[in-house]
C-alpha cells in the first residue's frame, strides 16, 4: 500500500490540519500500488480554508446559479470584496458526481464571499459559448472543466485576453498549461488508469472491458487507456451515457456475448449501478469496479455489487478551483507552481468505505 504525507497529499490522511487558526479538513483516503511508487508532482496545503462543518446533504440541478440557500458547508465569510466567478462544466443531466463539484464550489464561495455562478454542457460549442458569455458578463474569474479542450480553446483566449484570470479542474490535465491557464486541480486521468489497472491484475482479472459514456471525452479516454497499459486484457465499449436504459442494454449484451468478460470497470458511479442490473440481467458472474463516486455507491460497495472505487475528490476540486481564485484575485498567489494540483487517485473499497460513508450522508464525498 502507498503512504502519502499529509502535508503533501489529500490522500490518504485521516486528517489534515490546514492553518490559518483552528482549521481542519479531514479527508480519508486509500492508494493500493503493488509497493510501486505513483509521482504525484504536487498538492496545495491551502492555507486559506476556513473551518469546514459537515452539512446537510443536498443535490444541484444543472445549469444556472446555485441556489444559496442550500450552498455548501457553514463557515465565516472573507471581508475582501465581493467577487463573481464562472463555473462552467461539461456536467451531463442526471450526473451526481456534479452535485459533490457544486458543494465544493459552493462552500468556497459562501466563505470567500464569492457569487459563484454555475453553468453547464456536456457538448463542447455549447459549453464554450457558456465561456463567452461568462467574458461578456464581465465576471471576476473562470473557472472551467476542458473534457473537450480543442472547442474551448477561443473562449479561453478570449477571457485571457480580458485579463480574466482562468482555472481549470477535474479534466484537461494535459493541456491546460498550453493554453495559458493559471492552475489545474484534479487527477491525471491516464495515472488513475494505471493505477486501475494494476489494481484488477492484483485482483485476478482475467477480462476487463472499460466503459466510456461519453466518446471524445480526453478524460474518460486516458483512463481506459491508462488500464490498458498495466492491464492489457482489456478493451473499451462505447455508450451512450445520456440514455441509462441504452447503457443497461449495452452492457447486458456485450457481457452475453463475451462470457470471458469478469469484470466490468465503469468510468463513473451512476454507470456502476446501472452496470450492477446488466450483470444480473447477462446471467453474467462479472465483478464490477468504478471510478468516481456518489451517495449511492456507498451500499453497492458495502454489500459487494460493486468491489471498489477509484476517487479523485471532487468536492475538493470544487472548492480549490473557487479558492484559488479568491487568492489570485486578493493576495495574487498562484497554487501548484506550474504543475497540477492533484486530488487523486485513490481507492474506495470495503476496508475505508465506512470511513467515507459519514461524509457521503452530508453529500460531499
Amino acid at each position: 500500500m502507498l503512504t502519502f504525507q499529509c502535508e503533501r497529499y489529500y490522500i490518504d490522511c485521516e486528517a489534515v490540519s490546514l492553518a490559518t487558526g483552528v482549521q481542519t479538513l479531514k479527508l480519508r483516503g486509500d492508494v493500493r500500488g503493488q509497493g510501486e511508487t505513483m509521482n504525484f508532482t504536487r498538492l496545495v496545503a491551502a492555507a486559506s480554508l476556513g473551518v469546514l462543518v459537515l452539512g446537510a446533504s443536498a443535490c444541484s440541478s444543472t445549469g444556472g446559479k446555485p441556489d444559496s440557500s442550500r450552498g455548501g458547508m457553514g463557515a465565516g465569510t472573507a471581508d475582501t470584496p465581493r467577487a463573481t466567478i464562472a463555473m462552467i462544466t461539461h456536467e451531463a443531466p442526471g450526473d451526481s458526481f456534479w452535485d459533490l463539484v457544486r458543494k465544493g464550489a459552493e462552500t468556497a464561495a459562501k466563505k470567500d464571499n464569492i457569487e459563484l455562478v454555475y453553468s453547464s454542457d456536456p457538448e463542447g460549442p455549447n459549453q464554450a459559448n457558456l465561456v463567452q458569455n461568462a467574458v461578456d458578463r464581465g465576471v471576476d474569474g473562470i473557472a472551467l472543466t476542458l473534457a473537450k479542450a480543442d472547442a474551448m480553446k477561443p473562449g479561453v483566449a478570449k477571457a485571457i485576453g480580458k485579463d480574466i484570470p482562468v482555472v481549470a479542474f477535474n479534466s484537461g490535465s494535459d493541456v491546460w498549461q498550453s493554453m495559458g491557464i493559471k492552475e489545474y486541480f484534479g487527477q491525471d486521468e491516464f495515472i488513475a488508469g494505471q493505477e486501475a489497472g494494476k489494481r484488477l491484475a492484483a485482483d485476478g482479472a482475467k477480462k476487463a472491458i472499460c466503459v466510456i459514456q461519453e466518446q471524445g471525452h480526453v478524460g474518460l479516454e486516458a483512463r481506459c487507456a491508462g488500464v490498458r497499459d498495466t492491464f492489457p486484457a482489456s478493451e473499451v465499449l462505447n455508450v451512450n451515457g445520456k440514455d441509462m436504459p441504452s447503457v443497461e442494454a449495452t452492457v447486458t449484451a456485450k457481457l452475453q456475448q463475451d462470457p470471458s468478460v469478469d469484470t466490468v470497470l465503469t468510468l463513473g458511479a451512476p454507470f456502476a449501478l446501472t452496470a450492477v442490473q446488466s450483470v444480473k440481467n447477462a446471467g453474467s458472474s462479472a465483478k464490477i469496479a468504478t471510478f468516481d463516486t456518489n451517495a449511492a455507491l456507498v451500499d453497492a460497495i458495502k454489500n459487494g455489487d460493486v468491489q471498489w472505487a477509484v476517487d479523485q475528490q471532487p468536492f475538493l476540486q470544487g472548492y480549490l478551483a473557487v479558492d484559488s481564485l479568491w487568492l489570485y484575485l486578493n493576495n495574487g498567489n498562484v497554487i501548484g507552481g506550474n504543475q497540477a494540483t492533484l486530488t487523486g487517485p485513490s481507492f474506495i473499497d470495503k476496508t475505508n468505505i465506512d470511513a467515507v460513508a459519514e461524509y457521503a450522508q452530508n453529500g460531499t464525498r
